[in-house]
């Protein structure tokens, strides 16, 4: 199983002016000045790529922390 710290790093590669340093488990990703629907999109596709879970937009909706994405792709891995 994929640990959360792995998770995070995958999360924080997305960004490129965000000090990765700062994304953590309780960071609410949609309050980071860098985030937008383009990067929505970037993480919908490391989740697929990543962890092969069909990700979509409510379920980043859905979530407010990237702790809450990582327990929602999580319930999905098999």
């Amino acid at each position: 199983m994929e640990s959360l710290d792995r998770f995070i790093e995958n999360f924080a590669d997305l960004f490129e002016e965000t000090d990765c340093d700062t994304i953590k488990a309780n960071t609410h990703f949609k309050e980071l000045d860098e985030w937008s629907s383009l990067i929505a999109l970037s993480v919908i596709a490391m989740i697929d790529e990543e962890y092969d879970v069909e990700f979509r937009g409510d379920d980043i909706r859905n979530s407010e922390t990237v702790n809450d994405l990582y327990d929602a792709v999580m319930s999905r891995v098999e």
